[in-house]
């Protein structure tokens, strides 16, 4: 199995970011991001069957059956060196079909029309279907016959489907550079004092205020449970199979608080019970991990490199290596942490960051998009008000702060290579934890 490591996680907290915020609003900013996340994020096709009616999420009280189909790799890519492409010499051919070949095209020498047939396909989802069983010879006459063979081939040569971009994506791309151009040029100018921005709207102030009074009811209950945690262990036998599990078990202890705050907090946020079980199920199901980790981000202390649970648990990232955990998976951790750090976020913007990561319609399993992305949208204007009104001059900082949901999504991946790590280690998850990250014994 493939590991990512830091340097592969996208994260535009300290460089690149998408110039968003301009008169398009906040509502394109959150299209961008969207598409984004579908073209770097390798999401799994999950389906779910039940959950009983309690949704406390003690260990003994929910019962969720769930199971993945992943279906067979049909071929390896082939991978090209990282790099400039090499030069054309005018009588190169496509990798797919045969024909003349125009460049190199989302990671392959290919032809004008492989590539626009591979950007078709990806963007609309196609799914065809093959009269000769998936056993056609691919050719520039086979290739307008056999579509199934054409995207298969496109695959085995090696075109990569996150490097298709949608015209959404192209647009904003384009406004982004209009914008730093923009930016580039006003730094030049004489400074003009900053437009009053209007306040937040009552409906808008209201809403912040309950949201970070949510999160801090919610952190109470584990303050209360605090002393139930399995103590750290003091030994440092690194050899002790009882101190590893020690370890092992404190950690976990402290993820199950965790996710049950999350679901204290989605059932509080307005409209999330108005959606079917089934759609609540799917939206925290997915949205769990990826909340943590924006839970640990803010604990971050970059003085020590380390994270800080419930006031008095600290851990470096040796303590995490101790637990049991891969440094694929603890160095991202730790990145991430810091682009947040670096972003000076207050309790409004995670409380709304949360909210926003929680709504969000392209879940695998969810039903209702439309009720999904309409419950998901005030969070969003909201986010965008007070973020234009508490740092007026930084007009990049609200594609940035959505941008990070992208690299919430990459990790998420990281964390289901970590979560199949530990099952070769033989260690197994306690029930709530294998029922929400999908594990199967």
């Amino acid at each position: 199995m493939s590991t990512l490591s830091a340097t592969d996680i996208t994260d535009v907290g300290h460089g690149d970011s998408l110039g968003c915020d301009s008169e398009e609003g906040p509502s394109a900013a959150m299209a961008e991001v969207k598409q984004e996340i579908l073209s770097q994020t390798d999401l799994y096709n999950t389906s779910h069957d039940d959950l009983n009616d309690s949704m406390l999420m003690e260990s003994n009280d929910i019962k969720m059956f769930f199971r993945e189909d992943k279906a067979a790799p049909e071929g390896q890519p082939v991978k090209r060196k990282k790099g400039p492409a090499p030069k054309m010499l005018g009588n190169e051919v496509c990798s797919v079909c045969g024909d003349k070949a125009s460049g190199f095209h989302y990671n392959v020498l290919s032809c004008e029309g492989c590539k626009g047939f591979f950007r078709r396909s990806v963007i609309k989802g196609a799914q065809y279907s093959c009269k000769n069983s998936g056993r056609c010879e691919m050719d520039m006459y086979m290739r307008r016959k056999c579509q199934q063979c054409r995207l298969r081939k496109c695959r085995e040569a090696g075109m990569l489907e996150q490097c298709v971009l949608s015209e959404e994506q192209i647009r904003l791309k384009k406004m982004k550079k209009q914008e730093e151009e923009t930016a580039r040029t006003s730094t030049v100018a004489t400074p003009s004092p900053a437009p009053e921005m209007p306040p937040l709207a009552p409906e808008q102030q209201e809403m912040i205020e309950k949201l970070v009074a949510m999160q801090k009811q919610c952190n109470k209950r584990s303050f209360i449970d605090r002393p139930k945690v399995t103590p750290w262990p003091q030994s440092q036998d690194p050899q002790n199979r009882e101190v590893r599990q020690q370890r092992f078990a404190h950690f976990t202890e402290l993820a199950i608080m965790s996710v049950q705050e999350i679901v204290d907090f989605a059932k509080q946020l307005p409209g999330f019970l108005e959606l079917t079980r089934e759609d609540q199920i799917a939206l925290l199901k997915t949205s769990t991990i990826e909340i943590m980790l924006l839970e640990t981000s803010r604990r971050y202390n970059p003085a020590i490199d380390s994270i800080t649970f419930l006031k008095d648990f600290t851990y470096n990232k040796e303590d995490f290596a101790k637990a049991g955990l891969q440094l694929e998976f603890i160095n991202p951790i730790f990145e991430f942490s810091k682009g947040m750090n670096d972003l000076h976020l207050d309790e409004a913007e995670y409380a709304l960051l949360i909210a926003i990561n929680i709504f969000s319609a392209d879940r695998p399993n969810v039903q209702d998009h439309e009720l999904v992305e309409r419950l998901q949208q005030p969070y969003v204007d909201a986010l965008h008000s007070y973020i234009r009104i508490k740092r007026p001059n930084d007009h990049l900082m609200f594609p940035r702060m959505l941008m990070k949901l992208v690299s919430l999504r990459t990790l998420s991946s990281v964390h289901s290579e970590q979560v199949f790590a530990l099952r070769l280690q033989d260690k197994k998850l306690p029930p709530l934890l294998s029922e929400i990250w999908d594990v199967h014994e």
